[in-house]
């Protein structure tokens, strides 16, 4: 049974009092940034007047959203810390309504900003150097002119925001408190509390009945709230369709793809790519099925372990973890490692689950605070693996909040997941070199190739599911449960082949999956995936000019579109020739995994 949050040691607590030692301290700021919003409308109807006017409300409007930012973080980190205590979700809401009120105080400024002509905007720049660092961001905003309605059209959204993300939240709520997943039979015949943080570990069982039991068992609980899954995703995909033809985009794709410059056939690209290369996922799983000894595989046997570990009962401990870290990410420079591992021991990671504790694992922070990070950690070496892709992107922002001002101080996810992947390439890349024996090799080459499974392939079929469902919301189609187990249960015939069973459960597992209350952002951890690949080759490869390039990427945050941003570190994204390198290299690793465990 999970610990109750306050059961936890403080040393595996993130720092989170570094943010506010005190709820005064967060009510203050709270109010400050109310305070801030109401003066920025000071500006409204005033940015033509001269470029040192339109340079006062960028920076306002900047210090109003990162005091808001800091706000937010943390409401929402200590929610996470325990969904169930009420105490915690109060202020949580209270961002949530903070941020609304913030988009609508300053939603004037972008449609203003827009009507400058050119002229003028050009004669502000040359007047005011000050605004040159704003120059990539007045490019952006320009190009997405045809997009931006009038100031009393912008802030009418602004002030549905809150509302128009009200099935997330839902969602959360549902999945991370309300859902009770019951007990089921452990290792040791015992009964066991089944949870979001332990139910991967019962999937990787050696148990077939262990893993069964676990799979029905957290399928049950969403099937039994399946009509109101369905209703929240098919709202949460119409508020998608319906602001994207507000905004005049030709679909809900082109709308999230917009933001990041980034073209309809890079999503189609990995689309079809990947489509093209499905048989050779097929003969891994063909591999799998042969070792585990089966006729045909079920959806619960795909994560069941086939190659034993060196150590078989070894547990890793936290610490241990930070060690492998530090030996795996060597080739990125001492500087580098010494951060990581320092912000690891020091308040970075909120490391164990406990009762109410969001499930996953992700990183988080504010322009002005630690690099988050909250782990589930259970002591394997997945959770390394989880560790160090984390440790990435909270080295990524680390980097970038040292070199970037506020505005460009975030990043895409489409640069962000190639930061957390190179970090597990070059993990797994270390565990291959050191193997000592055949069975260490096959071992971490079938971790490896699980990292493909999971990120390329499941994440693309994610992809393609939100692409389905979206284009039916377009053609005005009703997404009931029953159409969208349809869908999802024919892609998942498609990319686990003809030798695997879709039942009835596995086609409810859309209902499960968080990331499909952000639309179209799935995709970016397969198109990550692909460029950290090429990234991690091209380090091992050619050594300081290329660690050199890839850690100047690190420090660009937002500053660019994400497909040049990755160009710094030698990659092409708007091609498919990563994702095809990628594919490749996934199938000679796949044969030498046959080869190796035969």
């Amino acid at each position: 049974m999970a610990k109750k949050r306050a059961e936890i040691a403080e040393q595996y607590k993130w720092d989170i009092a570094s943010l506010y030692s005190d709820a005064s301290q967060w009510e203050h700021d709270y109010n400050n940034a109310l305070a801030l919003a109401d003066a920025f409308a000071t500006f409204t109807g005033r940015l033509y007047e001269s470029g040192p006017v339109l340079l006062s409300a960028f920076c306002a409007r900047d210090a109003v959203w990162q005091l808001t930012e800091r706000v937010c973080v943390y409401a929402r980190q200590r929610r996470d810390e325990d969904n169930t205590d009420p105490a915690r979700q109060g202020p949580a809401d209270r961002a949530h309504a903070l941020m609304a009120k913030v988009a609508a105080a300053t939603s004037f400024f972008i449609p203003e900003i827009i009507s400058l002509d050119d002229e003028t905007m050009d004669a502000f720049l040359a007047a005011e150097p000050g605004l040159q660092i704003y120059d990539f961001e007045l490019k952006s905003i320009r190009r997405e002119k045809p997009h931006i309605l009038g100031p009393s059209e912008e802030e009418i959204l602004a002030r549905l925001s809150e509302a128009l993300g009200a099935t997330s939240d839902i969602f959360t709520m549902l999945s991370d408190a309300d859902l009770c997943f019951g007990e089921i039979p452990g290792e040791d015949g015992k009964p066991t509390e089944l949870t979001h943080g332990n139910y991967i570990k019962f999937m990787e069982s050696k148990n077939r009945a262990v893993r069964k039991a676990a799979y029905e068992a957290m399928y049950a609980a969403y099937i039994s709230m399946k009509n109101t899954l369905a209703t929240s995703y098919a709202y949460n995909t119409k508020t998608d369709v319906i602001t994207a033809g507000i905004r005049k985009y030709p679909s809900s794709l082109e709308a999230a793809l917009s933001s990041d410059n980034v073209s309809r056939e890079v999503y189609l690209n990995l689309v079809d790519t990947v489509n093209k290369n499905l048989p050779v996922l097929h003969s891994y799983l063909d591999t799998k099925q042969r070792l585990l000894g089966l006729d045909r595989l079920a959806m619960y046997d795909v994560y069941a372990p086939v190659v034993d570990p060196p150590d078989a009962d070894k547990d890793i401990t936290f610490e241990e973890a930070i060690g492998i870290m530090e030996k795996a990410l060597a080739p990125l420079g001492s500087e580098y490692t010494k951060i990581a591992a320092e912000g690891a021991r020091g308040g970075w990671v909120d490391i164990y689950e406990n009762e109410g504790k969001s499930s996953g694992a992700y990183s988080f922070g504010s322009y002005d605070s630690k690099p988050f990070i909250l782990m589930n950690y259970a002591g394997k070496i997945k959770d390394v693996f989880t560790l160090i892709h984390e440790m990435g992107h909270s080295m990524h922002s680390y980097y970038t909040r040292r070199t970037q001002p506020f505005v460009y101080g975030s990043h895409s996810i489409f640069t962000a997941e190639v930061a957390s992947t190179v970090n597990e390439n070059l993990l797994v890349r270390y565990l291959l070199k050191n193997a000592e024996d055949d069975q260490t090799r096959a071992y971490y080459t079938g971790i490896f190739l699980e990292e493909f499974r999971t990120t390329l392939f499941r994440q693309t079929m994610f992809a393609e599911f939100e692409l389905l469902t979206h284009e039916a919301a377009e053609r005005g189609e009703p997404l009931t449960n029953e159409a969208l187990c349809d869908f999802y249960g024919a892609l998942n015939e498609k990319y686990f082949g003809p030798h695997t069973d879709t039942d009835e459960n596995i086609r409810s597992e859309w209902s499960r999956i968080p990331h499909f209350y952000r639309a179209f952002y799935v995709y970016k951890y397969a198109t990550g995936f692909s460029a950290a690949a090429a990234i991690a080759s091209r380090i091992l490869r050619e050594g300081q000019p290329a660690v050199d390039d890839y850690l100047r990427f690190l420090t660009t945050g937002n500053s660019d579109d994400p497909i040049e941003l990755l160009k710094i570190a030698g990659v092409d994204m708007s091609k498919p020739d990563p994702i095809e390198a990628a594919l490749q290299e996934f199938a000679s690793l796949a044969a030498s995994f046959d080869q190796l465990t035969q």
